[in-house]
């Protein structure tokens, strides 16, 4: 049995997967034991998601991942295809819905266009796709999760593109006086955006390797050559491969980018180092 946390509530343990916390007026109450209960925990919170579950979390902040001390410097370049791609060569993809789960979703969105408002059916189906969305959710805070989690432990300086996500995801609609172009494709990328869990990746990276993130000013790290320097348009082939037009240098297109932030170059338009040194730049003990 763990300790008293509080005045007035008490936690558990009955088995390795099932606990027990004590609820004002509702006495003691069984959950799923998914994690340690880390020490110096003060209060609890019971909340139910959309999907209808409910989940009990307990207040505490984690030390953060210590640095591993061997030097090494990693750029992150974030896309679309590629949710995450590393200067070293790796490609991160956030996992999301299996094809036959899309199907069904897909199903179910268009019983739910066709179910009357204030219907038991309309209710049903609502909360059938409220849990294939939360599945996806979970599934992309399991992988952001882990992969900062690596990422803190495997180097000391960690390097990102300054993105502003917000602004990035914004509706293309417009009014009615002045409509917007391409909104179906742009809505199309807001949710890839959204899907690819930018923000939560990097707000995890900055709370576990606290002080070793930098961010970098993303202009032209797309079309920089990371070998010889040079700024073109044109080697930027297409969403996945980059050719330098000036020294025939072929990669990946969002490695050679994340090579780019890895170094720190932030490009004017004029093709010339605009920026060496990072915007937003964090304390930390590495010279880079």
């Amino acid at each position: 049995m763990v300790g008293r946390r509080g005045r007035q509530w008490d936690v558990r343990r009955l088995s390795r997967h099932v606990g027990q916390v004590w609820v004002p007026k509702a006495g003691w109450v069984h959950f799923r034991w998914s994690r340690a209960v880390p020490p110096g925990v003060k209060s609890y919170r019971v909340t139910m998601d959309r999907a209808g579950r409910w989940h009990v979390a307990f207040a505490a902040i984690p030390d953060p991942v210590s640095a591993p001390g061997n030097g090494q410097v990693v750029g992150i370049d974030r896309g679309v295809a590629v949710s995450a791609a590393l200067s070293t060569g790796e490609l991160l993809h956030a996992p999301g819905l299996t094809a036959r789960e899309t199907k069904r979703l897909l199903r179910l969105e268009r019983r739910l266009a066709r179910a009357q408002r204030g219907s038991n059916r309309r209710t049903r189906v609502r909360l059938a796709i409220a849990r294939l969305k939360a599945r996806q959710t979970d599934r992309r805070k399991d992988w952001a999760e882990k992969a900062s989690t690596e990422i803190a432990r495997r180097f000391d300086l960690i390097r990102i593109e300054d993105l502003q996500i917000a602004n990035m995801t914004r509706s293309a609609k417009g009014t009615r006086e002045n409509p917007g172009r391409n909104v179906r494709a742009k809505a199309r990328l807001n949710l890839g955006i959204l899907a690819s869990g930018w923000g939560l990746l990097v707000r995890r990276l900055e709370e576990k390797a606290s002080g070793r993130v930098e961010k970098i000013k993303p202009a032209f790290t797309s079309q920089r050559c990371s070998a010889c320097g040079h700024v073109d348009a044109n080697s930027r082939e297409s969403q996945a491969r980059f050719a330098c037009t000036a020294c025939g240098f072929a990669d990946h297109a969002d490695v050679n980018a994340a090579r780019n932030i890895a170094a720190g170059h932030a490009v004017t338009a004029r093709g010339g180092d605009g920026a060496a040194r990072p915007a937003n730049r964090e304390p930390h003990l590495l010279a880079s």
